[in-house]
């Protein structure tokens, strides 16, 4: 008869053990983008009305020689940094990004290029989603074995995409989601931990709306033509989708966890417009205080929205901290994901 042994293995937990973000220097205020937009076209949008509509006050935008890889590396340095790695000391890079340098190569190797290390690189790409989705990605390479440690960056420059020339009311309205827009980079360093970690994951995918909005230039329907290198988009559209899903993700994980929201520190979610945020505390019932509120001073960062929220609130954590986070992306998908500080 085979004994137990005495001290049995637990399950692998892998956890976040640092963060690290970064922002261009360079602000441009709500006021000043509708300046812009009057001086370059015919068409006058009443004074204030970008920031009324969108409860955001300036934004930062990244300079002609600063990319989405750039972003990127700063936020990894800075994680690294705080980890007290070096790059050599990291054998899975995942650039998790909507935004990218070009189509080919991955940029994931450009930042690792920049770094010097020499680990596994690779992108993952899912619009908004796209940095949970690569920390996800990476916690299941680690719990398999594949990889030790992982880390994920993103680096975010949306802003490229704003259409600042607009001839008509309705070219206008297509391009307006365009103008919540802000650029930043994240990261994050992933390896096994002896306590807490990231302890639940959820996903939901409604792809039947996936025309709801994006960028369709760079890949095979539309490879060349400037028209297709804007966002188009209808965000009146995409609001209805996301309230028609529901908050049947965040019932489930309340379910499974067990957790109700005086369990969480914070509570992480993707921003793209104050009144969007406002309508998720009105359908799920978060408590505001939970929230960290970047969107009026940051925009609409795309992926790099929960990972700069996370940095900002790291050094504030204690062990056995609990943070949830709302991930809300185009295609359309959904993702939760709760993370114990260790």
């Amino acid at each position: 008869m085979i004994q137990p042994s005495p001290h049995p293995r637990q399950a692998p937990r892998v956890g976040i053990t640092a963060v690290g973000s970064s922002l261009p220097e360079t602000v441009l205020t709500s006021e000043q983008l509708q300046q812009r937009l009057a001086a370059e076209n015919d068409l006058r949008l009443p004074p204030g009305m970008v920031t009324r509509m969108t409860g955001i006050m300036r934004r930062r935008i990244a300079a002609d020689d600063e990319y989405a890889s750039t972003l990127a590396v700063r936020a990894a340095r800075q994680a690294l940094a705080a980890a007290r790695l070096t790059p050599a000391d990291v054998d899975l890079l995942l650039f998790a990004s909507a935004s990218r340098d070009m189509v080919e190569p991955a940029t994931a190797h450009i930042v690792q290029a920049e770094l010097g290390s020499r680990a596994h690189a690779l992108d993952v790409t899912n619009a908004c989603n796209s940095f949970l989705n690569g920390i996800d990605l990476a916690r299941s390479l680690i719990l398999t074995g594949r990889a030790r440690r992982a880390l994920v960056v993103t680096g975010e420059t949306p802003t490229r995409s704003m259409r600042r020339r607009v001839g008509s009311l309705a070219e206008a309205r297509a391009a307006f989601a365009g103008f919540t827009f802000g650029d930043a980079g994240a990261a994050v360093v992933l390896e096994e931990v002896d306590t807490g970690g990231i302890v639940d994951v959820d996903t939901e995918t409604f792809s039947e709306h996936w025309t709801v909005g994006g960028i369709p230039g760079g890949g095979s329907r539309h490879p060349r033509g400037d028209e297709h290198t804007y966002f188009q988009g209808d965000g009146h559209a995409l609001r209805r989708v996301f309230e028609e899903v529901g908050a049947d993700i965040l019932d489930r994980v309340r379910t499974r966890t067990g957790f109700g929201w005086d369990d969480y520190a914070k509570v992480l979610v993707h921003q793209v417009t104050l009144p969007y945020l406002e309508r998720f505390v009105e359908v799920t019932g978060v408590p505001k205080e939970k929230l960290e509120v970047t969107v009026t001073e940051f925009g609409n960062l795309a992926s790099a929205t929960i990972g700069l929220q996370l940095a900002r609130i790291a050094p504030s954590l204690r062990r056995g901290d609990r943070v949830l986070m709302v991930g809300l992306g185009g295609g359309i998908s959904l993702m939760t994901m709760v993370w114990e500080k260790s």
